[in-house]
């Protein structure tokens, strides 16, 4: 555990480093260190302190929160293939945005955006988030495969929702353009005020996470398991949804859709140190974040030549390894043994 977390601890912080080089402006490990310490020119301080950091500090909280949330969905589902779109808190995010952009179009710039947009994002995913629950609860018992069909139906209503917005839109080339640009997921334009504005959605709801791990621990063996053992089922389900959506949703309503992030990262941290939560959900933090971080640097490295968003560069990582993960689970069907 120790080595694993240290060599990731390094590998986040190199990538950080790289990152803070790649762009439009091209810089040296001298001009970014003279403009962190102050002792560059203020065009090196802008660049770096107030475009690129903000970014790469994002992209490491979003990747970050995404893994969290992703690993802590798998073990309540007891599902390798759940990951945060399994609640449609993604979708409903992506609606919430997609909607006030529109609804705001020539009416509102700067400051309201910036508030406006991540604020419907993050209600309408919560909103979506509560109606799955809702619809999936008979009482205090709420089944998993009630939770997956409510989110599977709500989702595709959101997308299908969010699809009707955009093609209104496209009677406008400039609006459609920028809801197209949302929808796919990005970090350009991030500044300050986003990183200040997801820190504590992303922070306190992580942290919140953490005491759960042994109780998840125990659900792995079963709910009568669990049980058994003196978890309350029923609330440590409703606890990790709701923190799992938060974390979800404070990611999607200020980056927009970063597939895949969460169903890739919590495999691969369960690889390095095995399936206990209190080891594997702060190193799936990290890898996270370390995904997000590279994948956003080769998107910027790569747009004086082609729009490569990180959302694509995800779902190229994730789209096959989803299709890996259904095969061997087919196979485990096909041969318990």
């Amino acid at each position: 555990m120790t080595r694993a977390w240290t060599a990731l601890e390094l590998l986040l912080l190199l990538a950080c480093a790289a990152s803070l080089l790649v762009g439009p402006a091209a810089l040296s490990p001298g001009d970014v260190v003279d403009a962190i310490t102050g002792a560059g020119p203020t065009w090196t301080r802008v660049v770096v302190l107030e475009v690129r950091l903000p970014r790469v500090l994002l992209a490491a909280l979003g990747g970050a929160a995404l893994g969290l949330s992703g690993h802590a969905l798998q073990g309540l589902f007891r599902n390798p293939l759940a990951d945060p779109s399994v609640l449609g808190v993604a979708s409903g995010a992506t609606l919430g945005a997609v909607g006030a952009l529109y609804l705001l179009a020539g009416l509102a710039t700067g400051t309201a955006l910036l508030l406006v947009v991540p604020a419907a994002a993050f209600a309408i995913a919560l909103g979506v988030a509560f109606a799955v629950y809702r619809l999936a609860a008979r009482g205090p018992i709420v089944s998993t495969a009630s939770l997956v069909l409510a989110g599977l139906a709500l989702s595709s209503l959101a997308s299908a929702l969010t699809s009707l917005v955009l093609a209104v839109s496209l009677a406008d080339w400039e609006l459609g353009r920028q809801l197209l640009s949302w929808m796919l997921g990005g970090l350009e334009d991030r500044t300050l005020a986003h990183l200040y504005l997801s820190v504590p959605l992303v922070v306190i709801p992580g942290l919140a996470l953490a005491p759960h791990a042994r109780a998840l621990d125990a659900l792995a063996l079963g709910e009568e398991h669990a049980s058994s053992v003196g978890v309350d089922v029923g609330r440590l389900r409703r606890d990790v949804l709701v923190l799992a959506s938060l974390l979800t949703a404070a990611t999607v309503s200020v980056m927009g859709a970063l597939p895949f992030v969460g169903l890739v990262v919590p495999h691969a941290a369960r690889r390095l140190v095995g399936p206990l939560h209190a080891r594997s959900m702060p190193l799936s933090a990290l890898l996270g974040g370390l995904l997000l971080v590279v994948a956003d640097t080769i998107s910027r490295a790569a747009a004086g030549h082609l729009d490569l968003r990180p959302g694509v560069l995800t779902s190229l990582i994730g789209a096959p390894f989803f299709v890996f993960l259904l095969r061997r689970e087919r196979a485990r069907e096909e041969d318990p043994s």
